[in-house]
């Protein structure tokens, strides 16, 4: 791997789906739940849910004769297996389900699952779209405002080293003015403060635009972790994860880079936002203990109660998985308000 200069974009673009050598498309590499853990491996409960907004999405569109499931960033298959194992038969019988993934398609797959490499052409299916934890992996530039204030890239050797590069300007400028503008807003003596840190997530916004755009008619669902322009965090969120633990960002191969989303910089005129926890109390997960007369009457029935309340309560935990955030985007008219959301929550 090069230990040439170049922005954070294409060092993670490299770092993450490099042939042979990315983190993700290694050859015979365990995924993402080899490194992290992500609602997909928490619980069954999370395809369950997503199974029924399949099924909702399924209603509002009057029982389409096809009935495609999109997961995007689709890992090895976790999630569209789970879906299709939760689904009613009436509704497993017309689903066509894809896995967008860069990954070569793991062994002993659901044969039924179309297994691709790049999204669907647009306007060519109808149903839901479902992308979790993929925006956070769409590599993005990272900034730093120098000793006056000015935003600049920075730049970084494959062994993580960095170092300030040119401005920022041109339609990633007009983003950052935009969408992060008060923590590197300049002060009353004219520049911004030193050190500070931001993602422009420019390349996010037209990544989710563009697959919005593969459905005819339908839902699209990002998940994920997020901020909001009023609560950018100062110094940036980029990360890495290696064998279930956070790690430095080096972008070597070796580890996950990902960095929180702007979710609402993302959001089209029509899409609702809400916490996870939110959406999925929605959906019907619910964390609270089974009665304790459960335990009397059926033992068994009350520690498999008792072990799914505590899967829904991980899920949901508001200073956890409970807490990222969901934007939900109608393509027409049928599927809007499927979760009762009315914003953020």
């Amino acid at each position: 791997m090069t230990n040439e200069w170049c922005g954070w974009r294409e060092a993670t673009e490299r770092a993450l789906y490099g042939p042979d050598s990315g983190f993700y498309t290694r050859p015979g590499g365990p995924g993402p739940a080899g490194h992290f853990r992500t609602s997909v491996h928490v619980s069954p409960l999370y395809a369950g849910a997503v199974a029924t907004l399949l099924c909702r999405v399924d209603a509002a569109l009057g029982h389409p004769e096809e009935l495609a499931l999109v997961d995007v960033g689709a890992g090895r298959g976790e999630l569209l297996t789970g879906v299709l194992a939760a689904l009613p038969a009436e509704v497993s019988a017309r689903v066509r389900p894809y896995a967008v993934e860069r990954a070569a398609r793991p062994q002993g797959l659901d044969p039924r699952i179309d297994w691709r490499g790049e999204l669907p052409a647009p306007g060519s299916v109808t149903g839901l779209l479902f992308a979790n934890e993929w925006l956070d992996n769409v590599p993005v530039e990272v900034v730093e405002t120098d000793d006056d204030g000015v935003p600049r890239r920075v730049l970084v050797r494959a062994d993580g080293t960095e170092r300030l590069g040119e401005p920022v300007d041109g339609a990633d400028a007009e983003w950052l003015r935009r969408w992060w503008a008060p923590p590197l807003a300049p002060d009353a003596t004219g520049g911004g403060s030193p050190g500070l840190r931001a993602e422009i997530g420019r390349p996010r916004d037209e990544a989710w635009a563009r697959a919005v755009r593969t459905l005819r008619a339908g839902l699209a669902v990002a998940a994920d972790y997020a901020h909001e322009r009023g609560d950018r965090p100062l110094f940036g969120t980029l990360t890495g994860f290696r064998d279930g633990r956070e790690v430095h960002p080096v972008p070597d191969g070796s580890c996950d880079i990902t960095a929180h989303v702007a979710l609402d910089a993302c959001a089209g005129p029509s899409a609702e936002r809400l916490t996870q926890r939110a959406a999925l109390h929605a959906l019907g997960v619910d964390g609270r203990r089974p009665p304790l007369a459960l335990a009397a009457s059926d033992p068994s029935g009350y520690v498999r109660a008792l072990g799914a309340a505590g899967s829904a309560a991980e899920l949901t935990d508001p200073a956890g998985l409970g807490g990222f955030g969901w934007l939900l985007e109608p393509v027409g008219t049928a599927c809007a308000g499927l979760l009762g959301a009315g914003g953020a929550a």
